[in-house]
């Protein structure tokens, strides 16, 4: 079979041939990168990382590369476990392989009880990788004493870490391990401390002051991630420039001593996808020595998003972006060949463990939820009386992700008991959910709207409303039935005031046949004051008149 064409060149041979190039770098441009009718993107022929490199709430990143992988931690406060450590091969396929702690103790708050840590918790850790072991550093972030700065150790990332040691608080704080041995925390605004070389202490008299803030540094400073390269210190920032014009950007303050003199230059001043600009990340190099630049982006409903970006070393600095310094629409990392991975993903809940994609809404009460009670089901229990969904013990949550996303439960709602309420929600500090509401012998579901306010110090819920948009008796519709579909799709492409956010909500009996209900393009929102996070999707089941009820949830699936 002949596989190309045979041309007859005549007068018009140039123009046809012209057009057979043409159709041919067409066809191949379609190949690289295509965009599905729902909006999400595919590069899998190509090994072509789209940005955003992970369109999800993957805030505050620090990432090294250890041999021919990248490891990558992220903020998610108030959730548990905590500190997640994601692998990839590629920058481009990522999966989550384990977290730094289980659960955080230091208050009652983190049990929802007495407040709340809403937006606290684990801020901005450092990774770091030194003689064989990887060490992070955090320090939550808390009210009044603002809590300790703790240091974490493990053989293996994806295994059990150790707790080193807790020493006083650093904000947005790096662990620096210098080529001698010696150890840093580089804080604050340009802040820096020895530690002891068992990461026991501080060494007291080792502050030192890096640098002195700038005229133009009008706003804050903050995110320090430390590097060394070719002899040279190097130190980026996230800038806040609070002036008409101006936004934020990264910084590079670099020196050939670490404790100065420092010279700065802008790195990354950009802004990408019809989003504000972006910035509070780190650089990576990968094996064959090309460089990139991870920063995060405000995303609205959805949080905040990774984006890749080349790094080019121009005059000893590390330039990010484009040629225009630009974050480009895709980035050529090192292809590998690897299995498509993701750190959001599909579950049956048939293994013993409950896997690394789930995190928990506060500490968890762990008697009160299973996945052996009922073999291939998720068991949710009421564990104490609430009024609401801010205060429940034992909601499940997951990323909701972009361009567009489209996740549903299937709930046995059997053994509900009066005043239970269970369901399916995009949970924030302003939530739509799918509620089956248990009253007497009668479940509603419906779809409501709910928002909470918190107290300034100590997070406390001072108010929540939920507003009743549309509900039906499944009582009623399907008085034999014990099961229940619901979904929820998630819109985050970019919209005429940045991104749509907006959620839909449907149910169905039998899996097939769905019924949408209540509001239409329901908005979704980030508000840093509260919640300072992107929408998760998430099962919850608590109780407001007497424990004793639970629901099993089959599956979780997202399309």
């Amino acid at each position: 079979m002949n596989l190309f064409p045979t041309f007859a060149l005549g007068n018009n041979h140039h123009f046809e041939m012209k057009r057979f190039v043409l159709v041919v770098i067409l066809s191949l441009v379609v190949c690289f990168v295509t965009i599905d009718a729902a909006g999400k993107r595919s590069s899998s022929s190509t090994g072509l990382v789209e940005n955003p490199m992970l369109w999800a709430d993957v805030p505050d990143p620090d990432i090294i590369r250890v041999g021919d992988s990248y490891y990558l931690v992220s903020t998610t406060m108030h959730l548990m476990p905590g500190a997640p450590i994601m692998r990839s091969r590629d920058l481009k396929n990522w999966e989550t392989i384990g977290y730094v702690y289980d659960r955080l103790t230091d208050s009652p708050k983190y049990d929802l009880q007495n407040g709340t840590v809403y937006g606290r918790g684990q801020w901005a850790t450092s990774l770091k990788y030194h003689n064989g072991r990887f060490y992070v550093l955090f320090a939550p972030n808390e009210q009044g004493a603002m809590g300790d700065t703790y240091i974490y150790s493990a053989e293996d990332p994806a295994g059990e870490w150790t707790l080193v040691s807790r020493i006083r608080h650093f904000h947005d704080c790096s662990l620096f391990f210098d080529d001698d041995n010696r150890v840093y925390v580089i804080y604050g605004t340009g802040e820096m401390m020895e530690l002891k070389p068992d990461l026991s202490d501080v060494i007291e008299g080792s502050h030192t002051q890096l640098f002195q803030r700038e005229a133009d540094e009008t706003g804050l400073l903050e995110g320090s991630r430390m590097i060394k390269h070719n002899g040279r210190y190097y130190l980026l920032m996230i800038s806040h420039v609070y002036a008409p014009g101006r936004h934020r950007r990264e910084v590079c303050y670099r020196a050939n001593d670490i404790h100065g003199p420092y010279e700065k230059k802008t790195i990354l001043e950009s802004d990408f996808g019809g989003f504000s600009y972006l910035a509070q990340g780190t650089i990576v190099d990968s094996p064959d020595g090309d460089w990139y630049g991870v920063m995060f982006q405000d995303r609205g409903g959805v949080g905040r998003v990774l984006t890749l970006s080349p790094c080019r070393w121009i005059d000893g600095w590390p330039m990010l972006g484009d040629e225009d310094g630009r974050v480009p629409d895709h980035v050529r990392p090192l292809i590998s060949g690897e299995p498509e991975k993701h750190i959001i993903c599909s579950d049956d809940f048939s293994s013993a463990k409950l896997g690394l994609h789930w995190q928990w809404n506060h500490n968890p009460v762990n008697t009160a939820w299973s996945l052996t009670e009922r073999p291939g089901w998720l068991r949710l229990k009421t564990s104490r009386v609430v009024p609401n969904i801010y205060l429940a013990p034992n909601t499940l949550t997951q990323r909701m992700e972009g361009p567009t996303c489209s996740a549903y439960v299937v709930i046995d709602y059997s053994h509900m008991k009066d005043g239970d309420c269970a369901g399916f929600a995009a949970f924030n500090s302003e939530t739509g959910a799918l509620a089956l509401k248990k009253t007497g012998k009668i479940v509603t579901l419906e779809m409501n709207e709910q928002t909470v306010q918190l107290s300034a110090r100590d997070k406390e819920v001072t108010k929540a409303e939920e507003k009743m948009i549309e509900g039906v008796s499944l009582t009623k519709i399907a008085p034999r039935a014990t099961k229940v579909w619901l979904r929820i799709d998630g819109d985050f492409r970019p919209g005429q005031h940045g991104g749509k956010d907006a959620a839909n909500f449907y149910y169905s009996l039998d899996g097939e046949q769905w019924t949408k209900i209540g509001t239409t393009d329901y908005r979704m929102r980030f508000d840093w004051q509260r919640f300072f996070m992107g929408s998760k999707y998430s099962i919850f089941c608590f109780a407001t008149k007497k424990t004793g009820g639970y629901i099993d949830v089959d599956s979780f699936t997202i399309e």
